[in-house]
């Protein structure tokens, strides 16, 4: 880099910057109207700098300091044509980073056919047993993590008769967390287990990893305002969003069958939201505060998981997506932390209150196997035995957080969570139905059976 474009770049850095805080100013200007037109409860709003929107912006800022600058390197190697003029020791490291290996293969479904193929050739106890270890492993991964997520987002910890206690409160914190084991977990994996060779440029999987950051967040500040189960069927129905988001960014066509049971997803939705009595407890009322954080959580999901499908393009394993992702994860949210300051307080609230310590850890160990037990579940079976697996679990999580929470849902309210898993099963036996469709051969050609 010349003497002369390295201010350059800092101007640009700095005008970027100037961007992003003036559209901070902006938002912030509308947080007093916003606070003034909705009831927030006293429990989550000590201060004006309690409101979700506000804690939003301020992350949202923290991540534009890093991208912002990662953005006019990338944009400054490419246009400098850096793969025929660099050197150096830093060489390999930038192309990885933001050249990669352009060519694409389809190497990663003749290792997913081969792992099919030595599924089918195994005996079938072994093939039993696998399943009962998938099945096993994805419901007490994800039970135990939706029990944790509720408990560590809405009870306080340290009450006594004469204290109240005090509530964790950084979002962000939690999805840190969670994201260091998994990349640790997933590094691991890569190092002990041969994989493909990485083809993606790294900077790729930064918009993946952003949308994920911001839908876990979405996920984890909702549960101030809203009951778990209402989370759980909000999840249900994102099927409607990610068929949007795959129109616009993959430009994908859905059967009449994936329309259908979209609809009676949302009628499902719709049924228990609006027939469900509020319970007593603030942080299970459903807020418009709520609504906004699932629908920020759903769009975010939807493009993240689109945005992995575009990925999967290039020659690489889940695993290898797994640990690039969370790579950037743990990037932003350290660095957001660290500029707020939030990450030390974090630290000392685990130092207060060793429950939450744990709670945090168990959180996240259950978040990083269960990415695990996810890839190998689909590998194995398939996409539609994990969506039944899946599917079972949300519904043994709305009834296990009632019985433990004490959630309580109308006949309507169960009728509509009835018709939501009803319509979720009907996609998996239409697309199961499709699949084999299109397998069968023409008429008039002899099937080839192995033996």
């Amino acid at each position: 880099m010349s003497v002369i474009e390295l201010p350059v770049l800092l101007d640009w850095y700095q005008f970027g910057a100037a961007v992003v805080q003036f559209c901070l100013a902006l938002m912030l200007a509308a947080l007093t109207t916003v606070a003034a037109n909705e009831e927030i409860p006293v429990v989550h709003q000590d201060s004006w700098g309690d409101l979700w929107l506000f804690r939003f912006l301020v992350n949202a800022a923290g991540y534009a300091s890093i991208v912002i600058p990662g953005f006019l390197l990338i944009q400054y190697f490419k246009r400098k044509n850096y793969l025929e003029t660099g050197r150096g020791i830093c060489f390999p490291v930038i192309k990885s980073c933001v050249f990669g290996n352009e060519a694409k293969s389809a190497l990663q479904d003749d290792v997913l056919l081969t792992t099919r193929n030595e599924t089918v050739e195994s005996s079938t106890a072994r093939q039993v047993f696998k399943l009962l270890f998938c099945a096993a492993g994805l419901q007490m991964s994800y039970l135990t993590w939706g029990v944790l997520q509720e408990r560590v987002m809405t009870r306080t910890y340290g009450a006594t008769e004469s204290d109240p206690g005090e509530k964790f409160k950084d979002s962000q914190f939690l999805v840190f967390m969670n994201r260091i084991l998994a990349c640790t977990v997933a590094g691991l994996y890569c190092a002990l287990i041969k994989q493909p060779r990485h083809g993606a440029p790294m900077y790729k999987y930064s918009f993946a990893s952003l949308s994920n950051i911001l839908s876990s967040w979405c996920q984890y500040e909702a549960l101030k305002y809203i009951s778990f189960p209402t989370q759980v069927l909000a999840k249900a129905s994102k099927v409607i969003p990610v068929m949007l988001m795959g129109k616009l960014v993959s430009r994908k066509s859905y059967e009449y069958w994936e329309y259908l049971t979209a609809a009676l997803i949302s009628v499902g939705v719709s049924m228990f939201l609006l027939t469900s009595s509020h319970d007593k407890h603030l942080s299970t009322v459903t807020t418009f505060s709520g609504v906004i954080l699932l629908g920020g959580y759903i769009a975010f999901d939807s493009f993240t998981s689109n945005w992995q499908d575009a990925l999967f393009t290039y020659k690489m394993s889940s695993v290898q997506m797994m640990f690039g992702v969370n790579v950037f994860s743990c990037l932003f949210t350290v660095g957001s932390l660290l500029e707020q300051g939030a990450l030390l307080e974090s630290v000392r609230f685990m130092a207060r209150h060793s429950e939450f310590a744990a709670h945090a850890v168990l959180l996240s160990v259950c978040s990083a196997f269960g990415q695990l037990f996810i890839f190998y579940t689909i590998n194995q079976f398939g996409a539609a035995v994990f969506t039944i697996i899946m599917t079972l679990r949300q519904a043994f999580a709305i009834l296990l957080s009632c019985l433990i929470y004490g959630h309580a849902v109308t006949v309507m309210g169960g009728l509509g969570v009835a018709v939501v898993f009803t319509a979720l099963f009907l996609r998996v036996y239409a697309r199961s139905r499709m699949k084999k469709r299109a397998k069968k051969p023409p008429v008039g050609e002899s099937t080839v059976q192995k033996v």
